[in-house]
């Protein structure tokens, strides 16, 4: 018998469409359904400030998925993991200080908890596609952005943009604005490990892509509170080793079970 007290799934509908909402202790995290569909990933050529030396490529994903409307929270990391390894320490801040390892970690824990339902990191293509939201500008607000939407270092604002402010610390994990798929903070705040070895990206069109099956580093994404305005394109992209721990790299998850099988096992 599952143990009730442990964890709880509620679904519902709201203005940015369906999400299931997992309850473990007192943390809770949402998980927006992201729809299958088309982009073009990566940055044109034209985009200012564009570091990658890739081609754009379209990407089909011709499966939905549910992805987490926030990263991981510290409240969500404490309830499964027992412990805080942030630097900057609020329990609605984005747990950092996490190593790809550790999610994994993190994850083993979480199939304990929460049995029947699978998770993992998003590939870097779902998360690109999540981030954009139906958009193809530099950032899904546009073409610029501003320390009011985005947390970044406000010194160093992207091209054509005012200077503005630095926190010079992560925010809450809702603090700023979501896009228009209901996901909070792609952009900014702290760089998100993706599932994918880092590599090249491949030069014809390419259907659910899930990098190669062996590398040395593994895809961060989205950006982070230390880091200059154009870190934090829809289209840029870094890396690391798996194993580094630093207080500007967090993770958000996917839920990988379909919907009926969600609601089936809980």
């Amino acid at each position: 018998m599952k143990d009730e007290s442990r964890y709880v799934a509620e679904t519902s509908t709201d203005q940015y469409g369906k999400f299931i909402d997992i309850n473990i202790g007192r943390a809770c995290q949402r998980l927006r359904w992201i729809p299958p569909g088309e982009f073009m990933m990566g940055s044109p050529e034209s985009e200012a400030q564009r570091w990658e030396t890739e081609y754009q490529h379209w990407v089909t994903l011709s499966r939905g998925f549910w992805l987490a409307d926030t990263t991981c929270a510290q409240a969500l990391w404490e309830a499964v993991m027992g412990n805080n390894p942030s630097r900057f320490k609020g329990s609605e801040r984005p747990v950092e200080t996490v190593s790809w390892e550790d999610v994994q970690d993190f994850i083993e824990r979480l199939h304990e908890l929460v049995p029947g339902v699978g998770f993992r990191l998003p590939t870097e293509a779902e998360w690109e596609y999540a981030c954009r939201a139906g958009t193809s500008t530099t950032f899904w607000f546009g073409d610029q952005i501003t320390p009011e939407q985005v947390n970044y270092d406000g010194n160093y604002p992207y091209v054509g943009g005012k200077k503005g402010l630095y926190r010079k610390e992560t925010v809450a994990v809702k603090s700023l604005p979501c896009n228009d798929w209901g996901l909070y903070q792609m952009h900014g705040n702290v760089w998100e490990w993706c599932q994918d070895w880092y590599s090249g990206y491949p030069t014809s069109a390419v259907i659910d892509p899930v990098g190669p099956a062996e590398g040395e580093q593994r895809v961060l994404r989205g950006g982070c509170w230390i880091d200059f305005g154009w870190f934090a394109r829809s289209a840029q992209r870094d890396a690391d080793d798996a194993g580094s721990r630093y207080g500007y790299a967090g993770f958000r998850l996917i839920m990988k079970t379909e919907k009926r099988a969600v609601m089936k096992v809980l």
